[in-house]
């Protein structure tokens, strides 16, 4: 049995989607603001704390529609029968889980059973936020905003005309005081015959029957155990302690708090002792005796001053004093957990002991130890480890092992380096299946889900656990952005294998910053990779400011990444190379109106612009140079080489020149300065071609043949070691793409922001009414 996917709803980013999970580990990646948090702490609450959802986890655009219900409810004249419940209950949050139930589970989930006819498989149960009797709800918002007109009312036949504003102004703000007393989550069982594949990243949820019944109690209390690890957990510099540091750092515990709620739950000898507990219980006891017999004698003075005082008397108690000694006191103090800085073996040799308490060591090790210890913990809470197995419970629903454990933890990288935040997600999983009873025991379900910006934890992850939230643009200014989720491991299909595993290995290769990034950039060659980044920061301010991803990936190789970037629906410049060849498929330069000459370049050919033809590719706009997806709402440019208009020498007429890569082209916008550039290899020949040659077409067939055996990447260093770097100007095409680009995504920012402010707007009018 395991959680096969979730379809989440009208929660906060997440309008609409659906997140499969595979039945181990599960990783969610995606940029900044996707709704890979909206996803973990909708799944925490509608699954485990239910009492924590609040008025803030309602999508913000839904409040529009929520505040016109309650809009209808003030102008309802005659007795209200007709609420809008549903079309209330249709803007609610709500998550439907779907459980995968094998043959021989049946018996666990019999309450959940849809049908007589039902054999196994899918199980089906929608959790929604609603209210708890429609009835109180109407009447208790409409004689509320009663009450305050009267109010106002009163206060203007009084003093006129006022700015006064009383609570509610209308639903939502009703709500933001009486919202717990009007809602709870309740659980419906969902038909499996019904279920819809999500259109374009968006879920389908099925439509609940008019009238539908919910289910009483809890419907997974038996079946899911729920532990979380948030991202904030409570390290600090020992040396940089601040007031609120010491109160966050008592809410979130350290690793000597983990270790005594370890000890006092599995270890404490005092609860249920056997015969392993007897010697630590008579030693408890030694020592308390001992301290009695101490303190006794340390008061003795002081109890004898109280009696000349005549205190006690002959009728009052006399005063003694006695201790009770916990053997988990011995652990209540912030440095129970310390580090050995010697072994042991020198620790033994030296008068004192090279110990520091855990605050004082790195944060990175205290975060990774402090995640390993509470999954150990995790684990051994539900296999009802140690004292926790003898403590005979009083409700034995409560001590029932269920058949699921999910466990979820967030942005585990913080302070690890990169190399222990991948130790960390190969081992993780086996942390919490290592007992007795699980390992590979199929009883027991264990399913790790990791929300994570680190391309370091995707890097150890396969394709077919990865899931992407994308953020999906808006398209109207009654929305605000929301996000999809993409399952990646079908972005290849079945009969591109070969594609697929170019993908995988490039990518572990490079990195897999491209799940967190606002753009990507593939690249032709390794100049390009050296100097972009540079012209980028130099040039381009807005975009330098954004999450850009590039990737030297061969522009004639981009297109291998086509079904990675279109299921992403991120937007994307290609930067490449027009490779020309002849009818002979030989390497040629590309000369005007040659009729046989082609490119040989793939993604030209087959991705952006579709076009084989040189010199349609010479000519082609810029328009025509990008590929705009209607369904995911997202471009992709291409950027080749282009005829360019230069001078050969000062006071020269213009000649139109045809660069074939990257650094020719630079070479023809900039031939003043390499004119005078010193340097070895392609800069000395490019300096010497210069100077020597005084017609176009010659200085273009020698950068031709001097470049087809030059090292590239070695004139790139000599270029960025120059002086005279910051005077290069950038390639054109180049320019026109990173022009393209910035453009772009401050486009898709200003649409988002503009929609945010148009709905807040909206809610705002909503208010004034």
């Amino acid at each position: 049995m395991h959680i096969k996917y979730v379809e989440i709803q009208n929660y906060r980013k997440l309008k609409s989607c659906r997140i499969e999970f595979t039945d181990r580990t599960t990783i969610f990646v995606g940029a900044n603001n996707s709704g890979k948090t909206s996803a973990m702490d909708a799944l925490r609450k509608f699954l485990d704390q239910k009492n924590e959802l609040n008025i803030n986890d309602v999508t913000l655009s839904n409040w529009i529609e929520i505040n016109k219900i309650g809009e209808k409810w003030l102008t309802k004249t005659e007795e209200m029968t007709d609420f809008l419940v549903e079309e209330l209950f249709m803007l609610m949050p709500a998550m439907d889980v779907w459980i995968h139930v094998e043959d021989h589970e049946i018996h666990y989930v019999t309450h959940l059973i849809p049908s007589l006819d039902w054999s196994g498989g899918l199980l089906g149960v929608r959790l929604r936020l609603e209210p708890k009797i429609i009835e109180n709800l109407y009447k208790d918002f409409v004689n509320s905003t009663k009450n305050a007109k009267e109010t106002l009312e009163a206060v203007k036949s009084r003093k006129g005309n006022g700015s006064i504003s009383l609570w509610p102004n209308d639903l939502r703000d009703f709500l933001s005081k009486r919202f717990y007393t009007h809602f709870i989550i309740k659980a419906y069982i969902l038909d499996p015959e019904k279920v819809s594949p999500p259109e374009a990243g968006v879920a389908r949820p099925q439509i609940l029957p008019s009238g539908s019944e919910s289910i009483e109690g809890d419907p997974f209390k038996r079946l899911f155990l729920i532990h979380n690890i948030n991202a904030q957990r409570g390290f600090a510099d020992p040396t940089n302690k601040s007031d609120e540091d010491e109160i966050t750092s008592r809410i979130a515990g350290n690793l000597s708090g983990q270790l005594r709620a370890y000890y006092n739950t599995h270890l404490n000898p005092t609860k249920s002792p056997d015969l392993t507990d007897i010697e630590a219980l008579e030693a408890i006891e030694k020592a308390q005796k001992a301290f009695d017999n101490n303190l006794t004698q340390g008061f003795k003075d002081a109890l004898q001053e109280l009696q000349n005082l005549g205190y006690p008397g002959f009728s009052d108690p006399k005063i003694t004093i006695s201790t009770k000694i916990k053997p988990v006191d011995g652990l209540n103090h912030s440095s129970a957990v310390q580090f050995e800085l010697m072994s042991p073996e020198n620790n033994q040799k030296s008068s004192f002991q090279l110990r520091l308490p855990e605050q004082y060591n790195g944060l990175g090790y205290q975060n990774l130890i402090s995640m390993i210890f509470k999954m150990m913990q995790f684990r051994d809470e539900w296999m009802k480890v140690g004292k926790l197995a003898k403590n005979a419970p009083t409700n034995q629903d409560d001590f029932f092992i269920p058949r699921v454990h999910i466990v979820l933890i967030e942005e585990p990288e913080a302070h690890l380096h990169m190399q222990v935040q991948q130790v960390f997600i190969r081992h993780a999983y086996s942390v919490l299946r290592k007992h007795a009873n699980l390992k590979d025991n199929e009883l027991f379900t264990t399913q790790l889900i990791v929300s994570t910006h680190s391309g370091h934890i995707a890097h150890e992850m396969p394709f077919s656990n990865i899931r992407y939230f994308r953020r999906k643009p808006v398209i109207s200014q009654s929305e605000v952005p929301t996000s999809t989720v993409i399952n990646l491991s079908n972005v290849f299909g079945d009969d591109d294998e070969e594609t697929e595993r170019f993908v995988t290995r490039y990518l572990r290769l490079t990195h897999y910053d491209l799940f967190f990034a606002d753009a990507a950039i593939l690249l032709e060659g390794p100049a390009e990779r050296m100097l972009l980044p540079y012209f980028i920061r130099k040039h381009f301010s807005k975009l330098d400011q954004m999450y850009i991803c590039l990737l030297e990936i061969g522009g004639s190789h981009a297109h291998k990444l086509k079904p990675l970037i279109e299921t992403l629906g991120l937007t994307t410049l290609i930067i490449t190379d027009l490779d020309s060849v002849d009818s002979k498929n030989k390497i040629a330069t590309p000369p005007r109106r040659k009729i046989d000459l082609l490119t040989d370049n793939d993604t030209l050919k087959s991705w952006v612009p579709c076009e084989p033809k040189i010199d349609n590719l010479l000519d082609l706009k810029c328009d025509r140079k990008v590929k705009r997806y209607e369904d995911n709402h997202f471009l992709v440019r291409v950027a080749y080489q282009s005829p360019i208009r230069v001078l050969m020498v000062p006071d020269g007429p213009e000649v139109e020149a045809l660069p074939y890569t990257f650094e020719d082209a630079m070479v023809f916008e900039n031939l003043s300065i390499f004119k005078n550039l010193e340097g070895n290899g392609l800069t000395k020949k490019f300096r010497e071609a210069i100077i020597s040659i005084n017609t176009m077409p010659e200085l273009g067939e020698r950068f031709f043949n001097d470049l087809r055996n030059g090292k590239k990447a070695e004139f790139a260093l000599q270029l960025i070691s120059s002086e005279k770097l910051g005077d290069i100007k950038i390639p054109t095409y180049i320019k026109e793409g990173l022009t393209w680009l910035e453009d772009q995504l401050k486009k898709e920012r200003w649409e988002e922001s503009k929609n945010q402010e148009a709905v807040v707007n909206e809610l705002a009018e909503v208010v004034k009414a």
